[in-house]
């Protein structure tokens, strides 16, 4: 079992920026790829970026080349690097990792995004 703990959300005027964590409780290298999904209010859990065990990255279309996603093996742990922030970024930030040998996923307990003036 793995355990997800995510941090770094908060409240941000348009414009700023935020810097998630998502810290693992095992070794990231058995999880084949990380990610951040987040949910908006009403709306569906969707797909913000994703980083494989390689380090090939994957962006939704309304983050790229605003947000970075990266990770840090030694850590365990997997960041989100949020800048140019908008109100339509406001949403909970859930981390996950996926391991592939067992289809197994991983959920964390998601931190809240606010963007507003």
């Amino acid at each position: 079992q793995v355990q997800l703990v995510e941090s770094g959300g908060g409240l941000v005027q348009p414009g700023g920026s935020l810097r998630l964590s998502c810290a693992a409780s095992r070794n990231i290298f058995i999880i084949n790829a990380m990610g951040w999904y987040r949910q908006a209010p009403g709306k569906q859990r969707e797909l913000v970026a994703t980083i494989t065990s390689g380090g090939g990255t994957n962006y939704a279309d309304s983050v790229k080349g605003r947000f970075t996603i990266s990770r840090d093996n030694a850590r365990n742990t997997v960041y989100l690097q949020m800048n140019s922030l908008r109100p339509e970024d406001t949403a909970i930030y859930y981390c996950h990792g996926h391991r592939s040998a067992y289809n197994l996923d991983y959920w964390g307990q998601g931190t809240q995004v606010t963007v507003s003036s």
